[in-house]
C-alpha cells in the first residue's frame, strides 16, 4: 500500500510537469555575448602527479561523512549528540589513514586539463583542438520545463559566444596502490576507509585544479584566494559540470573529454562501455568561465529534443533514449 501510494504521487507529480518546445526553449535561451578571456597557457596541460598535501585542505569533510551513512554538515556534525561521537572517531581514523597515504604513498593522482578555442552553435559547442584543422564537438541538451517571467532554458552551450571564446575540459584519478602493507589484508575497515579516501581526494583534485585553471591557466581570476569553505559553495567564477549530473545528464560526453586531452594514453584513466571511469576514484568535466555560467538542471525533455540530440550525436533515437531514460517525458 505504501509504494502504491508512492508511485501514484510519483506518476502525479511527472504529469505536472509542463514542458514547451525545443524551439521555444531555444529561443528564452541565456547569451553570452561578450567571450571570456584568452587563455595564459592554452591547450592540454598535464598537472600531475599530485601531491597528497596539496589536496588536505581541499576535502570536502561532509561528503566523506555521508559516505558513511553519517547525515550533517561538517564541523557541526561533531557537536551532534547521537552522531557525533561516531563521527569524530571516523574523522580521527580519516587523518590517521591520510597520514599513511602521504608516508607510505598509498595512493597516486593525476590531474589532466586543457583549454580550447570555442564557440557555440545552437546547443554545442564547437572546439579547436589543433588550430582551424583540427576540432571536436560538445553536444548537450537544454531545459524544456515552463519558466517564469525573466527566467531561461539553460543549455550549458549558453555560457559560450558564438566566436572567439573559450571552454575547458579536465580529468582527475586517484589509483590505489596494488600492493597495499600487509595490515590491510583480511582489515575491511581499512580497505573501506583508504577507498572512501581515494574518492574524497578525486574530488578534492578536481577542485584544486578548477583553481590552478581560474587563477594560473586559463588566469580570469589571478587573485583570487577563498578559503575551502567558499569554494565548496561555488563563490568563484565559472563552472565544470561533469557528464552525468544534471546540467549534462549524458555520460557519452565523456568519450569527448577523454579525446581531446588523451587522458587514457597520459594518465592511465580508462572508460568502460557504459562510461564508467577506471579507476573508479576519477571525475571528468567541463570548464567554462562565462560570468554568468551558473548550475542547472536539464530535467525531463521533449521527444523533440531526445530526436534533435541523437541526429546531432549521428546515433539512433533508440541509442539515445537509453542514455537518457531518466530524463525522458513518459
Amino acid at each position: 500500500e505504501k509504494y502504491e501510494r508512492l508511485r501514484k504521487e510519483h506518476e502525479a507529480s511527472r504529469k505536472e510537469k509542463k514542458l514547451i518546445t525545443l524551439e521555444a526553449a531555444r529561443r528564452n535561451c541565456f547569451r553570452t555575448e561578450v567571450p571570456s578571456p584568452a587563455p595564459l597557457i592554452g591547450g592540454v596541460v598535464n598537472s600531475g602527479p599530485v601531491k597528497v598535501k596539496q589536496l588536505v585542505d581541499f576535502i570536502d569533510w561532509t561528503f566523506f561523512f555521508f559516505s558513511w551513512r553519517i547525515s550533517g554538515r561538517f564541523p557541526e556534525i561533531f557537536d551532534d549528540p547521537v552522531r557525533g561521537p561516531e563521527a569524530r572517531k571516523l574523522y580521527d581514523d580519516s587523518l590517521g589513514m591520510i597520514e599513511r597515504i602521504i608516508s607510505e604513498d598509498l595512493l597516486e593522482i593525476q590531474a589532466l586539463s586543457g583549454i580550447f578555442p570555442a564557440e557555440r552553435h545552437g546547443d554545442d559547442i564547437k572546439i579547436y583542438t589543433g588550430g582551424k584543422e583540427k576540432s571536436a564537438w560538445f553536444r548537450f541538451l537544454r531545459n524544456q520545463e515552463v519558466k517564469e517571467e525573466g527566467k531561461p532554458n539553460y543549455c550549458l552551450s549558453d555560457f559560450i559566444a558564438e566566436k572567439d571564446d573559450h571552454a575547458g575540459a579536465f580529468v582527475v584519478t586517484v589509483k590505489i596502490r596494488e600492493d597495499l602493507p600487509d595490515d590491510f589484508s583480511g582489515d575491511d575497515y581499512k580497505k573501506i576507509m583508504l577507498h572512501i579516501l581515494a574518492d574524497r581526494f578525486a574530488e578534492a583534485a578536481a577542485e584544486w585544479l578548477h583553481r590552478e585553471i581560474r587563477v594560473s591557466h586559463w588566469g580570469y581570476a589571478p587573485d583570487e584566494n577563498l578559503p575551502a569553505s567558499e569554494l565548496f559553495k561555488v563563490k568563484y567564477r565559472g563552472i565544470r559540470p561533469a557528464p552525468g549530473y544534471p546540467a549534462c545528464p549524458d555520460h557519452i560526453g565523456k568519450k569527448v573529454i577523454f579525446d581531446v586531452l588523451n587522458a587514457t594514453e597520459t594518465i592511465g584513466v580508462t572508460l568502460t562501455e557504459s562510461y564508467a571511469m577506471v579507476p573508479v576514484s576519477s571525475v571528468s568535466g567541463y570548464v567554462f568561465a562565462a560570468p554568468g555560467s551558473v548550475y542547472f538542471n536539464v530535467g525531463t525533455i521533449g521527444r523533440d529534443q531526445l530526436e534533435d540530440y541523437a541526429r546531432r550525436c549521428s546515433i539512433t533515437v533508440e541509442e539515445a533514449a537509453k542514455w537518457l531514460a531518466p530524463n525522458l517525458w513518459n
